[in-house]
């Protein structure tokens, strides 16, 4: 469930209509501060209210620290005002304000109250303030009764078109998390290919399912979802294309998202242990919410660029039709692999993916997306995902991207020394890395994937650390974060 975002005018009177007013300073030296408000705003909320900011600041003895918050209580017969929250934009950073803004949006998630933010100054920090508003204000709940309420962000600026950027990348990030969070007795592959086909309707993007005997040359796909009885695998295909196609002066660039849809993943006969690992597995289809909810921004925000998203739905469970440790499969294209461990599923489903656009799209970049080893959350943590790519400049504009929208990724390296331990002796490759243990679980899968994206320019992008949240704090709930889409929505429009 998100927020209500919307611009307003920098004037006191539309300040004074919301119920709460958010004012930004930041250190100027130590145990100094000053406000930064747009125009005359601070001076008119003074005269107003009759109260000196820089004294009721002084009183609480602020440290400066991004995300400190003080709160004041006003009245005015005229207004609505009933607080004023003070807030330390630290110094004054892009990224500060992010944190800015999650202290204003946790003071009022799930309440029904109007907040007027004059936080921000220029563009870039308008609409990363106004995203980071709605992600922290996001609660998501299958509780019977009456729905939560929910916060308006009044935003202060007269850029009607940023705020409806800002939209865009809110709405886009809801949706994913909104997948994500849906238990998988719900969201089954079957289920994913409707809020597919349901998105794409409402969004004019075009949507194809392949499934059952459709998907005879998936076999990575077929290997890890015919182990459900309740729902088989699917293969979804988003395609985004902008509305005026015909003024292009020359070809779009194509970009190929695949991103791995694991409904629920208990590990299959290689079963999970000890089972509280299975238990949040339901966000093991991060990485196709985040390219499936990227395109429903780009429909918004109509970028010169060709995108298809490659959806690889399966749930992996354990049946009598489950694959087995030494299986042997061939992917779609011919490469066999030798099945080490059914633990390791969702380098099997990104295969055909990668190996399907190679042949049949001819992508100008190939990016896949998925929360796929435990090895990059042991290197990373939870607040950069892994990326991996051997093209400099590929890598340096995802870089870019991710430091832009807060979606930030950290470059690893592909270590050819240890690509002989996906040798196998029966057939073209091993999945999991069997033949030497170099400890280096996230690199090994990249290598493994390397395989199937061809000479394209491919970027793989490990989000098991970003694309759940064990707390709730900061930006993100517990559960579903989203990443990934601000990162790949800002990078495409940088195209």
């Amino acid at each position: 469930m998100s927020s209500i975002l919307t611009s307003a005018p920098i004037e006191l009177s539309a300040a004074s209509s919301a119920q709460a007013i958010a004012l930004a300073y930041v250190s100027e030296r130590e145990d100094e501060f000053s406000f930064k408000a747009p125009g005359s705003l601070i001076q008119d909320i003074e005269k107003h209210f009759a109260i000196n900011l820089q004294d009721e600041l002084s009183f609480f003895s602020p440290t400066g620290k991004a995300g400190e918050i003080f709160e004041i209580p006003v009245s005015e017969a005229n207004t609505q005002t009933e607080r004023i929250f003070l807030i330390s934009a630290g110094d004054g950073s892009t990224n500060s304000l992010r944190t800015c803004a999650t202290a204003i949006a946790r003071k009022v998630r799930g309440k029904k109250i109007t907040v007027y933010s004059a936080c921000a100054l220029n563009k870039i920090d308008i609409q990363a303030h106004a995203i980071s508003l709605t992600m922290a204000a996001y609660l998501w709940s299958l509780k019977s009764g009456k729905p939560a309420d929910v916060p308006t962000f009044l935003v202060a600026t007269d850029d009607k078109e940023t705020i409806n950027a800002a939209n865009a990348f809110a709405k886009a990030i809801t949706r994913a998390r909104d997948l994500v969070h849906t238990p998988s007795n719900i969201k089954t592959p079957e289920w994913m290919a409707r809020k597919a086909q349901e998105f794409a309707q409402s969004n004019g993007l075009k949507t194809s399912v392949l499934a059952g005997r459709e998907l005879k040359e998936f076999g990575g796909l077929r290997a890890v979802g015919n182990s459900s009885q309740v729902s088989g695998p699917r293969f979804i295909e988003v395609t985004y294309m902008p509305k005026n196609t015909k003024k292009a002066k020359k070809p779009l660039p194509h970009v190929v998202l695949v991103g791995k849809g694991i409904t629920f993943d208990t590990g299959g006969v290689s079963l999970k242990r000890p089972y509280d690992l299975m238990i949040p597995m339901k966000s093991d289809m991060a990485g196709a919410a985040a390219i499936l909810a990227t395109l429903t921004a780009l429909e918004d925000l109509q970028p010169d660029v060709h995108v298809t998203a490659l959806m690889m739905c399966a749930e992996n469970a354990i049946s009598a039709t489950a694959q087995r440790p030494s299986d042997v499969i061939k992917h779609y294209g011919g490469t066999t692999v030798e099945v080490i461990n059914t633990d390791a599923e969702g380098r099997l489903v990104l295969a055909d993916g990668l190996a399907y656009a190679d042949i049949n799209l001819n992508p100008d970049y190939l990016i896949d997306i998925a929360t796929l080893t435990g090895a990059a959350t042991l290197g990373l943590g939870r607040t950069f995902a892994a990326m991996y790519t051997r093209d400099d400049l590929l890598a340096s504009s995802f870089v870019k991207a991710g430091l832009d929208s807060g979606d930030r990724v950290w470059r690893m390296p592909l270590i050819d020394d240890y690509k002989d331990s996906l040798r196998s002796d029966i057939a073209d490759f091993n999945h999991a890395a069997s033949k030497a243990d170099y400890s280096a679980g996230s690199v090994t899968a990249a290598l493994f994937l390397e395989h199937f994206a061809g000479s394209r320019r491919w970027l793989h992008l490990d989000i098991a650390g970003p694309g759940r949240s064990e707390v709730d704090a900061g930006e993100n709930p517990k559960g579903g974060t989203g990443f990934g889409v601000r990162l790949l929505t800002t990078w495409i429009m940088g195209l």
